[in-house]
């Protein structure tokens, strides 16, 4: 259960300190009330940097890729051994219903139990091989062969409000493994998912020390005292993106940036697709479920709907049936299906945001987002409810196109029908994660896909014959990179073996042959 205004203290140094100054109070997004405290300033950061570089990555690169594997799948193990507990503090501190605080909780579990998996195939290397040796004299005795090694810094994760476990866990499993040390930094807004999670695996004493550690409160001076080894990975805003990008010591050490930033992501109908079909019903399945988890707060939600013109007023109809029977409230009834936005700023950045999109949409369901949840005192909580907007001027609709509403709103956007104006009004959106399209026609997805996903970090084909099987596009898999171009930032996590190149350093090895060989 939760812990009524536990202090969250940070763990540096191998130690757990709360810091002092002034304190921030972590609330119930839905009632309102405090559920904990932290404090985090004066916290010796510097300090925290060395001793991962110095103590946790030294130890975590002795280790072969298989034994970093089997630390991956003890976290794994530890975080499913606290499930329901964690499910409860993601209800209280996150706004979470049960089916979203098991989503976040189960895929970082996942996640983590892949990559222990893919280590066990790296086996006892501790260095990857990239490509095959290349012959460099006039025989094969003198040869070239490129190499992944493991990174001498520390990685620096700074995570989003929104996924306080997933989040940690799919940068977290590609880091460790990679050979690098972590120092995490949670939104403080919904930290103590997190706080929980690094506690248990700091009880359970299954990293070296060093190899984890843990920033609850202000970031401070965090990015100063970053170096050229070191590695930023930011998932959150893009104006936040561009103050790290820019900062002047990332700038001067040549600090390897990874940013997953806003993203516009388009659910586009093709014309083949009947609604009353299994792909019909996927698509409107998944832009309901897209719209309502974590109430709209998924960098990978669906946020404009490209239908042909002659179906909107079907799409409409058939999303406002599923809408309407969402249930908004208290996320700790067993009947609410959609809480409440993390914090004060979502909802008032929501409601601007939809505001913005009234001025030049038209209403499809839902007005304002004004609602009265369910079980919430009057006045109460930081609800809004769905909203469904549309408009026939698919390129044309600035708001549409430049703005992500963060939260559980989206707009129906009509087109003719022709795949490649689809994917310019995919385009418009300047970047995405994840760009969704349903159809079974073979000719019209060869005229999209290729122009839709230059825009795009993953593509997701809703068909007939795969619906039963869809986890949706929602869902970042650990085989695939998450991750997309332009305003989502021009990153990429995951995808496999792919996921530790990031905390991996190429480089050229050259010399006898059978010497190389002996290396990877």
């Amino acid at each position: 259960m939760v812990r009524a205004m536990e202090i969250l203290a940070s763990y540096l140094s191998g130690t757990w300190t709360p810091g002092d100054g002034p304190a921030t109070t972590l609330v119930n997004p839905a009632t309102e009330e405090p559920v904990a405290i932290v404090y985090g300033h004066g916290l010796d950061f510097g300090r925290a940097l060395a001793f991962g570089r110095d103590r946790g990555g030294p130890a975590l690169r002795a280790l072969t890729f298989a034994e970093r594997g089997e630390r991956l799948a003890a976290l794994a193990k530890a975080l499913h051994g606290a499930r329901e507990e964690l499910i409860e503090l993601a209800i209280a501190n996150a706004g979470n219903t049960r089916g979203d605080a098991k989503f976040d909780i189960d895929g970082a579990s996942a996640t983590l139990a892949f990559y222990a998996d893919l280590a066990r195939t790296l086996g006892s290397a501790r260095l990857l091989a990239d490509g095959e040796p290349v012959q460099l004299g006039r025989t094969a005795r003198l040869s070239g062969q490129h190499a992944w090694v493991a990174r001498p810094g520390v990685a620096l994760l700074i995570n989003a409000f929104n996924f306080p476990a997933w989040g940690l866990g799919e940068k977290l499993a590609c880091a460790l493994l990679a050979g690098m040390p972590v120092v995490c930094k949670p939104a403080t807004a919904t930290a103590h998912v997190t706080h929980r999670v690094v506690t248990l695996w700091v009880e359970a004493g299954i990293l070296p020390e060093g190899a984890l550690q843990l920033v609850c409160g202000p970031a401070g001076d965090l990015v100063d005292h970053l170096r050229g080894p070191d590695v930023l990975a930011f998932t959150g805003s893009s104006d936040t993106a561009r103050l790290l990008r820019g900062h002047a010591r990332v700038l001067a050490e040549s600090v390897r940036v990874n940013i997953e930033a806003d993203s516009l992501n388009s659910a586009v109908l093709a014309p083949d697709v009947d609604l009353g079909s299994e792909a019909g019903r996927l698509f409107l399945a998944d832009v309901a479920r897209d719209m309502t988890q974590k109430a709209g707060q998924k960098c990978t939600a669906i946020r404009r709907v490209i239908v042909p013109a002659e179906r909107a007023d079907e799409v409409v109809d058939g999303l406002r049936e599923r809408l309407a029977a969402v249930v908004v409230g208290d996320p700790a009834r067993d009947e609410v299906r959609m809480g409440p936005l993390a914090t004060a700023a979502q909802q008032r950045d929501v409601r601007a945001g939809i505001a913005r999109l009234a001025a030049a949409t038209d209403e499809a369901y839902g007005g304002t987002g004004a609602i009265n949840p369910v079980g919430i005192a009057a006045g109460k909580g930081y609800f809004v409810g769905p909203v469904l907007r549309r408009t026939a001027d698919a390129l044309g609709c600035d708001a549409m196109n430049d703005h992500e509403v963060f939260g559980p709103v989206a707009t129906v956007a009509t087109y003719s029908g022709d795949p490649e104006l689809a994917a310019a009004i995919v385009a418009r959106g300047h970047g995405s994660l994840v760009t969704s399209c349903y159809s079974n026609d073979k000719d019209w997805l060869a005229r999209f896909v290729p122009v839709a996903a230059g825009s795009a970090g993953r593509v997701y084909i809703g068909s007939d014959k795969m619906a039963s099987l869809s986890p949706g596009p929602g869902t970042a898999l650990p085989q695939l990179q998450h991750g997309g171009p332009g305003r989502a930032g021009d990153g990429a996590e995951l995808g496999a073996q792919r996921g530790l190149s990031l905390y991996l350093q190429r480089v050229a090895l050259q010399g006898d042959a059978s010497l190389l060989k002996g290396l990877v």
